[in-house]
């Protein structure tokens, strides 16, 4: 991991989208090597699933607070 990049589980959601968005934009530009592309592509399935688990989290509190099941 780099210096400046945040560890994934400690990223808010917005925080993990706008990076996951940076990042799709780099790699639908093609001008990185192939290797800090798959470095790319790879922080990028983090970053989704991260996003993905914190949307899961807020459904979940939102049923709990409405009383659904």
């Amino acid at each position: 991991m780099k210096a400046d990049q945040k560890d994934i589980n400690q990223l808010t959601y917005e925080e993990a989208f706008s990076e996951l968005e940076a990042i799709v934009a780099r790699l639908e530009s093609g001008e990185q090597p192939l290797e800090e592309s798959m470095a790319l592509f790879e922080r990028g399935q983090a970053l989704s699933q991260r996003c993905s688990a914190l949307l899961e989290q807020a459904e979940l509190k939102i049923r709990q607070l409405t009383g659904e099941e």
